[in-house]
């Protein structure tokens, strides 16, 4: 079995794309021309089947609900999974030969901003039966705490993941490739480390985060461009010790 050339997103919540995602959306027709691209939302996701999906629907949080949805859809179909705001720099075809593709993001956690399975991998299917159990609210309606990286790196160091940033291979053909694969961007240090070796890149949109979280980032961006990275990520480290 090999990964099918079909590509999923999510989009909840009924409202307009934004340029920004209209924009990656382009950039995966103009290198990905031959693979079928697969829209999940309200008209093709059953959101009342899980009480997370519902719970996260419920409060607008739409984010939490495409967490579930891009799973289902890659254990039912297999192929790519990217979020809207992936942008794709070169084909994925020397890709598709293998079973489970996986790429790192910042702090050595394993991104689910891109992920890539043949159909009905064992390794989504377990992190599928993770959200039969899981509820999004607590008993007094808070949100409880949690993002699918975490989830999902929780799961690969069980099956002897190491937080390291290089190559490694687990079992059921497990793929896990560096940050520059497939998120070459830092976003602790906002810049970009694109290389020859880099399919895509996520631009952290971070649609799931509060207003004050995205008013800091913005911030944080703003600060970077005046400073440089280097210095940015050296005031960082000064303020570890």
């Amino acid at each position: 079995m090999a990964i099918p050339k079909m590509v999923h997103y999510c989009w909840f919540g009924g409202k307009e794309k934004p340029e920004d995602v209209k924009k990656c959306i382009e950039s995966w027709k103009q290198f990905l021309s031959d693979y079928q691209l697969m829209e999940w939302n309200e008209d093709n996701f059953d959101i009342e089947r899980l009480q997370y999906t519902q719970e996260a629907y419920a409060v607008g949080k739409y984010a939490f609900v495409s967490d579930v949805a891009r799973i289902e859809a890659l254990y039912q179909y297999g192929g790519f999974y990217m979020d809207t705001d992936v942008e794709v720099l070169k084909s994925f075809n020397p890709l598709l030969e293998a079973q489970c593709i996986l790429g790192m993001e910042e702090k050595e956690y394993v991104a689910t901003s891109f992920m890539a399975f043949e159909k009905g991998h064992p390794l989504v299917k377990e992190f599928l039966n993770l959200y039969e159990h899981l509820s999004f609210l607590d008993e007094k309606g808070k949100i409880i705490a949690g993002t699918n990286v975490a989830k999902l790196t929780k799961m690969l160091k069980e099956k002897g993941f190491v937080q390291e940033n290089h190559y490694q291979k687990l079992e059921n053909g497990i793929q896990i490739y560096p940050k520059e694969f497939f998120s070459p961007y830092d976003y602790i240090n906002c810049h970009y480390n694109i290389t020859e070796n880099s399919y895509c890149v996520h631009h952290f949109a971070v649609s799931w985060m509060s207003k004050k979280e995205q008013v800091k980032k913005g911030i944080k961006k703003r600060i970077v461009k005046i400073l440089g990275p280097e210095k940015m990520n050296g005031i960082r480290e000064k303020l570890k010790r």
